[in-house]
C-alpha cells in the first residue's frame, strides 16, 4: 500500500499543480494577456504529456483525471471566445418557435419575440456575429436549445447545461475510442491525447465548442462500421453532420472500404449506396423542419464567408495572399476562396481513388490527410478546429495533429489590449513547425527508418 502511494506521490503533485493551473485558466484570465495564456497552456501541455508518456498510469486514473479538470471550468463564463452567446441567443429564439436561420440578432428589434437578456447576449456576441444569420446545423441547434429549455433565464445557467452536454461527449469519446484502439490492436493511452489534452480541455469544455459533441457521434458511428453494423453507423454520422458539417469531407472516403475484396464478406456497393442513402436520410431530416428558400440562402451564404471573407491564422492562404498583393495590388480572398475549395475536393478525391483505405487504420489515416489539407487551404483556421485532426491521429501513427494541438495556441496573440492585431511571424512560426513535421512523417521517416514501418 505504502509502495503505491510513494508511486501516486509525484503524479498527484502534478494533478494538484493543473487543477490551480485550470482554476486560473477558467476564472482569472483575460484573452488579452497572451503572456499569462501561454504559460498557463504550456505548463498544463507538459503535465499532459508527462502524465501520458511518463507516468504510466492506469487507464481510470487518467479518466478521472480529464473529468476533474473539466469539472473545474462547470461554472467559468468562457473567457477566450465569445461564440457562446449566438449559441445561447439561436437556442432562446428557437424554443419560442422562431427559426434562427431566418433572422439576423440586429433584426431582433422587428420580431415579436422576446429573448431573455437580449441586450446581454448582443453585446456578447458583437457586432459583427450579431449582423450575420446563423449557420449552425440543426442538431447542434437542438443541444443549443436545451439550455434555453433548462435555464433559459440565465446565461450562466445555459453555460452549465451547454458544458454538460460537451463533458459527456467527451467521455463517449473516451468510451468509443478506447474500443476502436482496442480494435485497431493500438495502446489504449493514445486517445488521452484527446482526453487529457489542455487544448481539448480548454477549447471544447472551457469555450463551449461542440466539436467534440460532433466528433462523439462519429466516432460512435466509425465503431459501429468496424463492427459490421453500417445501418447505425450511417445515422451516427448523419446526425454528426448535423451538429457539425465537417464529416462531409470524409463521405467520399468510404467507397473502397465497402468495396475492397478484402471487406466484401461484410459490404459490396449496394451496401455503400445504402449506407449513403441512411447519411444523407438523417441529415434530410434533422433539416426537414427548417426548410425553405430563405433558409438556404442564408445558411449557404452565412457559410461562403468563411471561405471568401473572414481570415484568421491561414497557412497556405496568406502565401498567396501575399502573391497576390505584389502582382494586383489588392486582396483576392474573394478570388482565392472559390478556388481552394476546388483543391480540397480534387485532393479529397485523389485520396478515395487513389489510396488503399481498406482497413480501419488505412480509413482513419485518409480522413486525417483530408482533414489536415482542408485547414492547410482554409482562410480561416479558429483553434477548436483542430479537434478533428487531434482525434483522428490517436487512431494513427502520426503526430504533427498533436503538436499542431499545442502551437495553436500562439493565434491567441492577435487577441491584444488594443484590439485584433495578428502576429504573423507566429502564424508562419506555428505552419512552418507544424508542415515541417507532418512532412517528415509523411515522407521522410519511412525512407530513413524503413524497419519501423
Amino acid at each position: 500500500m505504502l509502495k503505491e502511494l510513494k508511486f501516486y506521490k509525484i503524479p498527484l503533485l502534478f494533478a494538484v499543480l493543473s487543477i490551480a493551473f485550470y482554476i486560473s485558466f477558467a476564472f482569472d484570465l483575460e484573452r488579452s494577456d497572451f503572456v499569462k495564456l501561454l504559460t498557463l497552456y504550456a505548463s498544463l501541455f507538459f503535465s499532459a504529456y508527462l502524465f501520458i508518456e511518463k507516468f504510466k498510469l492506469n487507464f481510470w486514473f487518467l479518466a478521472g483525471l480529464g473529468i476533474i479538470f473539466r469539472i473545474v471550468f462547470i461554472a467559468a463564463v468562457p473567457n477566450l471566445s465569445q461564440d457562446f452567446y449566438r449559441f445561447l441567443w439561436d437556442g432562446r429564439l428557437l424554443l419560442q418557435g422562431v427559426s434562427p436561420y431566418l433572422f439576423t440578432p440586429d433584426y431582433s428589434p422587428v420580431l415579436e419575440v422576446k429573448i431573455n437578456q437580449s441586450q446581454e447576449l448582443l453585446d456578447g456576441m458583437g457586432v459583427l456575429n450579431a449582423s450575420h444569420f446563423s449557420n449552425y446545423p440543426p442538431i447542434n441547434q437542438l443541444f443549443f436549445s436545451l439550455a434555453a429549455l433548462f435555464a433559459g433565464k440565465s446565461i450562466l445557467g445555459s453555460v452549465v447545461v451547454l458544458r454538460i452536454l460537451i463533458i459527456l461527449s467527451d467521455v463517449g469519446i473516451l468510451y468509443f475510442g478506447k474500443k476502436i484502439l482496442e480494435t485497431l490492436n493500438l495502446p489504449v493511452k493514445n486517445i488521452f491525447w484527446y482526453f487529457l489534452n489542455p487544448f481539448i480541455i480548454i477549447e471544447l469544455t472551457g469555450n463551449l465548442h461542440f466539436e467534440g459533441v460532433m466528433l462523439f457521434f462519429f466516432v460512435w458511428g466509425l465503431y459501429l462500421l468496424f463492427k459490421e453494423k453500417w445501418f447505425w453507423a450511417a445515422v451516427l454520422i448523419g446526425i454528426s453532420v448535423s451538429v457539425k458539417l465537417i464529416p462531409l469531407l470524409f463521405l467520399p472516403l468510404f467507397l473502397k472500404y465497402f468495396t475492397s475484396k478484402e471487406n466484401l464478406a461484410a459490404f459490396d456497393l449496394t451496401t455503400l449506396v445504402k449506407f449513403y442513402s441512411i447519411v444523407g436520410i438523417t441529415i434530410m431530416i434533422s433539416f426537414l423542419p427548417f426548410l425553405s428558400s430563405e433558409f438556404v440562402q442564408h445558411f449557404f451564404s452565412t457559410i461562403a464567408l468563411w471561405f471568401q471573407n473572414f481570415e484568421f491564422n491561414a497557412s497556405v492562404y496568406y502565401v498567396v495572399r501575399w502573391i497576390g498583393f505584389q502582382i494586383v495590388g489588392w486582396d483576392l480572398i474573394a478570388t482565392i476562396g472559390k478556388i481552394l475549395p476546388v483543391l480540397v475536393l480534387l485532393f479529397v478525391l485523389g485520396l478515395t481513388f487513389f489510396r488503399k483505405n481498406k482497413t480501419p487504420q488505412q480509413l482513419i489515416t485518409a480522413m486525417l490527410l483530408a482533414v489536415s489539407f482542408y485547414f492547410m487551404l482554409s482562410t480561416t483556421v479558429h483553434p477548436w478546429y483542430i479537434a478533428t485532426p487531434l482525434l483522428l491521429s490517436v487512431f494513427t501513427k502520426y503526430k504533427f495533429p498533436i503538436l499542431w494541438s499545442f502551437l495553436i495556441i500562439l493565434s491567441y496573440s492577435a487577441y491584444g489590449k488594443d484590439g485584433f492585431d495578428e502576429k504573423l511571424w507566429l502564424v508562419a512560426l506555428e505552419y512552418f513547425v507544424v508542415i515541417g513535421v507532418a512532412i517528415w512523417e509523411l515522407f521522410l521517416q519511412k525512407k530513413l527508418n524503413p524497419a519501423r514501418f
